[in-house]
């Protein structure tokens, strides 16, 4: 073996030019494949933070249309939907620990000279437990607050950077339509959402106050509701609880289509894990194609030096070599071509890495699994397109061989 080796690495330096040209297509190949690993993975990992900063085990509760009562209501069957299904959820599911319903309007803000178009969110003090959201900077409304229907409200960071730049919001007023808000809080921010959007684009008001003010509403109407389960083990008991205690409340027997629609952060991470996965599998699918054509070079050359050389494999064979001898020698010198530029890849790959990561404004690295996985498969490929080239140089007849000049 080690005499197979050494003759295989005297052979890759007479022919240094060939040899890199070779080289060259599995490097490429091994390089495509930590890259665009990486990428995918870094992908997964930004939209998995995401779907966990929608709250602490995340479930949404939204209305659909539907015909279970025989008509539709107003604003379609989601009216149904309200303050009460809420707190009736809280009071009577041991699943859930907090319930916020939500009203979502567009609103213009006003302060001083400075305007902004953002989205208003009535709701209660539960939304912050639920969404697992805490106030940077003042403080959360309290219930006096939603019975009397306070005008104050609290501003996601982007509205707050727009409206008062460097300066301190709180305690400050902001206008909409001939209403005066008083800013008692600005929320940490929470970036982009899962599905795109400024998570921090927004203002937060007591449900009430938004109702009777800004987005007029039949009493008690929710356009969604946001719930927490009490932990990610009860997230799927919670769900059924849900759908039981809202049908029994709108009275939708079982078997029939709810005027409801439920969403869980468990769905939304599988379906993430699921898109996410597929498409690295396929850009990985890509990269390894390249290696098996960098494969099939390799194999093109190991024929050419087989040719080349046919004089030398006979007077080996003259002095006593096996056939397995010369199967070996071939075979180590094809695995060496490959090996080489696998680990070449690794570190082209691992070098553009951080680089892709800069561009892209992502924290990427190259996978473990993935290198290790590259390394192998060039070793791989070195084997499967080695052989055959090697199994004709060990098949050869001396004496032709001697003949061949």
């Amino acid at each position: 073996m080690l005499s197979a080796i050494r003759s295989a690495m005297r052979a890759i330096r007479r022919n240094m030019l060939r040899a890199t040209l070779t080289v060259l297509g599995i490097l490429i190949g091994v390089a495509a494949v930590v890259i665009v690993t990486a990428l995918g993975d870094a992908y997964r990992n930004q939209i998995g933070s995401r779907i966990e900063s929608l709250g602490s085990n995340f479930i949404i509760v939204f209305p659909q249309q539907s015909n279970a009562s025989g008509a539709r209501g107003a604003q379609g069957a989601g009216v149904r939907l309200t303050e009460d299904d809420g707190r009736a959820l809280k009071r009577e599911a041991v699943s859930i620990a907090a319930v916020a319903p939500v009203l979502r309007a567009q609103a213009q803000f006003v302060y001083g000279d400075k305007n902004v178009s953002t989205s208003a969110i009535g709701t209660t003090r539960d939304f912050l437990t639920v969404r697992n959201w805490r106030v940077a900077s003042g403080e959360m409304w309290d219930d006096h607050d939603e019975t009397l229907k306070t005008k104050v409200c609290l501003l996601g960071t982007t509205v707050k950077t727009n409206l008062f730049g460097d300066a301190d919001a709180v305690g400050q007023y902001v206008r909409v339509d001939r209403y005066a808000y008083r800013v008692i809080g600005v929320l940490e921010s929470k970036g982009q959402a899962p599905i795109g959007g400024d998570q921090d684009d927004i203002v937060i008001m007591p449900i009430g106050s938004l109702r009777s003010r800004i987005f007029r509403t039949p009493p008690g109407f929710a356009g969604a509701l946001m719930i927490s389960a009490t932990s990610p083990a009860t997230n799927d008991r919670a769900v059924t609880q849900i759908d039981s205690i809202l049908r029994q409340r709108h009275r939708i027997p079982e078997g029939r289509d709810p005027d409801f629609a439920i969403r869980s952060q468990k769905e939304f991470l599988a379906l993430q894990q699921t898109v996410y996965g597929a498409l690295t599998i396929l850009l990985a699918g890509v990269a390894l194609v390249s290696l098996f054509i960098g494969g099939i070079g390799v194999m093109n050359i190991m024929l050419v030096s087989v040719t080349e050389r046919t004089r030398e494999i006979g007077i080996r064979m003259a002095v006593g070599a096996r056939e397995k001898d010369i199967l070996l020698q071939f075979l180590v010198e094809a695995i060496a071509l490959s090996s080489i530029g696998g680990l070449l890849g690794i570190a082209v790959g691992g070098s553009i890495v951080p680089f892709v990561g800069w561009l892209k404004d992502l924290p990427m690295r190259p996978s473990p699994a993935w290198v290790v996985g590259s390394v192998l498969f060039s070793g791989f490929v070195g084997v499967v397109f080695g052989f055959f080239p090697a199994r004709r140089a060990a098949r050869l007849d001396t004496i032709e061989a001697l003949r061949r000049e």
